[in-house]
């Protein structure tokens, strides 16, 4: 006969905190796995209880994305880190052309976190997952001693399967083609930067982070081909449009009076000495594709609540190669160059 185990008594989600036992691979592990995670992750492919998940054939060709997470605070306008951990690896999976399935979690845990704080970032990650579509799988957790993890870090992993039948990435962009950024910048870096320093402005900066893997889904359905996806996470449009450029070796042209910045953070980044072109957006995409389907992908982009304010931002050329530069609101020209050194520590 077996015998089921004899748990201690629940978990104290409302007072008790992570403590050194949750790590050590015993009673008090499995009861923060089953009375945490398990709660809220629940499926079948977790119930299986395994030390991975056995998943089901993939119908087009597997993609694989892998991500760190290590944002302070952990609770931010608009989201947090568990949010921020689900959204970028579905959008890393996404890019690729691809439909997110399955996700795997990782934790570190701080000595101390309370546990309060853990449930709910584990059920902002179930209810990001529920938005997206996909499942988490599998995943596991460690323990650090307190002062060494910032209260929490988190590793995703995703899975997904290949949409299209051609290539989409940073080496695919051609002299011609038009980009198109999905919404106002700089939301994220700089919600994160005012929640951090406890800055006031007259209007709430709320951050970005969300899953955009529907709203590729839509473009991808309703223009022929896309040559290039990227989410501009750390450095922003800035970092990501160099990268581009540098992969494809072509030059890109930015135009400043289309590009879509909500005044708050224009505010915020001019009171705190940014550029919002360098700063992090974890709920926007660049795409990339050929002038003349343009049209089209600003229309399948609007019909998404993530896409209202599409808009293209600029063009390809042969000219400059591995080089963006912008024309500036009084008709002048200016190097976008790379990031140098670092703007905000510790956002996504």
């Amino acid at each position: 006969m077996k015998i089921a185990p004899s748990y201690a008594s629940s978990l104290d989600l409302e007072r008790g905190s992570v403590d050194m036992t949750h790590g050590a691979g015993g009673l008090a592990t499995e009861q923060l796995i089953r009375e945490v995670f398990a709660k809220h992750f629940r499926n079948d492919w977790l119930e299986q209880g395994h030390d991975g998940a056995l998943l089901p054939p993939l119908k087009g060709n597997p993609v694989f994305s892998s991500d760190g997470h290590v944002v302070k605070p952990l609770f931010f306008p608009g989201g947090d880190i568990g949010r921020l951990a689900v959204a970028g690896t579905v959008n890393d999976v996404a890019v690729c052309g691809a439909k997110p399935l399955y996700l795997s979690a990782s934790f570190i845990l701080e000595e101390g976190l309370p546990l309060a704080e853990l449930d709910r970032i584990v059920a902002s990650m179930a209810d990001t997952a529920r938005e997206a579509g996909v499942a988490i799988v599998t995943g596991d957790t460690k323990v650090v001693e307190k002062g060494h993890g910032d209260g929490l870090y988190v590793a995703t992993s995703g899975i997904g399967e290949k949409l299209v039948d051609y290539v989409i990435d940073g080496r695919s962009a051609r002299p011609g083609d038009a980009v198109i950024v999905t919404g106002t910048i700089g939301d994220h870096g700089t919600a994160i930067l005012s929640e951090r320093e406890s800055l006031g402005f007259e209007t709430e900066v709320v951050s970005d982070a969300a899953p955009l893997n529907r709203m590729i889904e839509a473009l991808l359905a309703a223009v022929p081909v896309v040559h290039v996806l990227r989410d501009p996470t750390r450095g922003g449009v800035a970092a990501t449009l160099n990268e581009i450029a540098h992969q494809s070796g072509v030059g890109v042209e930015l135009d400043e009076s289309s590009l879509p910045v909500r005044p708050a953070v224009a505010a915020a980044c001019e009171f705190l000495g940014l550029d919002p072109l360098y700063v992090a957006n974890e709920g926007k995409l660049l795409v990339i594709l050929p002038e003349e389907y343009a049209d089209m992908a600003l229309k399948a982009l609007r019909s998404d609540p993530h896409g209202t304010d599409a808009a293209v931002i600029g063009r390809i050329t042969e000219e400059h190669a591995g080089v963006v530069e912008m024309t500036t609101l009084p008709g002048g020209k200016r190097l976008v160059d790379w990031l140098h050194g670092e703007q905000l520590p510790r956002i996504c």
